[in-house]
């Protein structure tokens, strides 16, 4: 008889995402990347074409697979060949890789993949050196490209991506190619890693998501989150998973589905995922009109959906933290001159401390409002349009998260039936 082969113990850890969405016009391929002729029905994206992105992980590995996602595809994802390698200088943003370091991604031994519309594909496993907080550069050619308009892609990268004619999936950079700032078709990339790794999952928008961000720096605050575990804590073993996008709403799809839709797919249906970070909810209150009436109902909506979530996560064994909103007083689309939004956030932010709901709560509104005028962001961290936070502005947020929220304890008896 065969003896049975020993396997190592662990389990799969996602150390990258994107939240994957729609491309809206403005963020797809630029020309001659994109083929549109409304007369004949040809439209196609991406046809003979090599896109080559870098991203960072966060929990290092020896054993990983890549996630190609066509979740928004109108039609199917056919990948002819795929490659990964680490970049050069170890950089975000660059079309360069380091030499000797390019290795064939595969899917069930095949070095090309069909993914049907609405699906992802999970790689076979590669066996590569990644240390935490390092660059990985993904490169995908598409020999026949996409057949439809409607692609996935994850719009505010704040990394650049390189777009070249031809197949260059293994070549050691891409001179003459063009650089987009959007991420094409990556969902995550996984580690095998032992039993006490874990996850992070931040859900969230701009505000995670990064605007205002340094381009190509990695300086949002869940990175400067990971940068803040590793170094200050040790914590080489907590993956920080950003799952917010620009305009993303709790209540109502706006870019990308609402966080109620959206939490299966890119929270719960992760493995490893101990943690939840809940900071969402101010496109929600400064999207509705600004009555009394109108801003009591998102609030209490809010409210609800919060609830919910936990709900959900609890059920799965996940600590949910609640994040307070932080201000946005003298921006131009959102503030308005009677308070009545304003009115809202404080009532958010009261339930979010106060109600006891969230296993804890992460205050946000604290750490970035002005001591002088709290309605509004303290100047210093203000990129400029009273919202949106600079590097300085996200680093306080990061700071402000308790790095004892992410050791790894056991669940309290009767965790989530309540």
């Amino acid at each position: 008889m065969t003896a049975p082969v020993s396997r190592p113990d662990g389990h799969w850890v996602p150390t990258w995402t994107a939240m994957p969405q729609l491309t809206e016009p403005d963020n797809m391929p630029p020309p001659p990347f994109i083929r549109d002729d409304p007369v004949l029905g040809d439209a196609a994206v991406l046809c003979d074409t090599t896109v080559r992105q870098t991203v960072r992980v966060s929990v290092g590995g020896r054993r990983l697979r890549v996630r190609v996602t066509n979740a928004f595809g109108g039609a199917a994802l056919p990948v002819t060949k795929a490659t990964l390698a680490l970049p050069a200088g170890g950089r975000a943003g660059v079309s360069a890789v380091r030499a000797g370091t390019v290795r064939p991604v595969t899917f069930h031994g095949r070095a090309s993949v069909t993914i049907p519309a609405g699906a992802q594909a999970v790689s076979d496993p590669l066996e590569v050196e990644v240390p935490p907080g390092s660059n990985l550069t993904v490169t995908v050619y598409l020999a026949e490209g996409q057949r439809s308009l409607s692609i996935t892609s994850h719009p505010g990268s704040r990394t650049t991506s390189h777009l070249l004619a031809g197949d260059h999936a293994d070549a050691a950079d891409l001179p003459g190619a063009t650089a987009v700032d959007h991420w094409y078709f990556l969902g995550g990339v996984e580690v095998w890693a032992g039993p006490s790794v874990a996850a992070v999952a931040v859900v969230g928008d701009s505000l995670s998501d990064g605007r205002g961000s340094t381009t190509n720096g990695n300086d949002r605050w869940p990175d400067r989150l990971l940068d803040r575990l590793r170094s200050g804590h040790g914590m080489d073993g907590v993956a920080v998973l950003n799952q917010a996008a620009g305009g993303n709403r709790v209540l109502n799809d706006g870019l990308g589905p609402n966080a109620l839709a959206r939490l299966d797919r890119d929270v719960l249906a992760h493995s490893g995922v101990a943690w939840l970070v809940l900071f969402e909810g101010v496109n929600d209150i400064g999207t509705a009109e600004a009555s009394p009436a109108a801003q009591k109902q998102v609030a209490d909506d809010l409210i609800f959906a919060y609830d919910q979530i936990v709900t959900r996560a609890h059920a799965r064994g996940i600590r949910v933290y609640g994040a307070t909103l932080t201000p946005f007083g003298g921006n131009d689309s959102y503030d308005d001159a009677q308070g009545c939004r304003e009115g809202a956030r404080q009532a958010v932010n009261q339930w979010i401390r106060a109600a006891g709901r969230f296993d804890a709560v992460i205050d946000f509104d604290r750490a970035a409002r002005d001591p002088a005028e709290p309605r509004r962001l303290l100047a210093a961290y203000d990129v400029g349009d009273h919202l949106h936070l600079n590097p300085a502005g996200y680093q306080a947020l990061a700071d402000a998260v308790p790095a004892h929220l992410f050791r790894r304890e056991p669940l309290p008896p009767g965790f989530g039936f309540a």
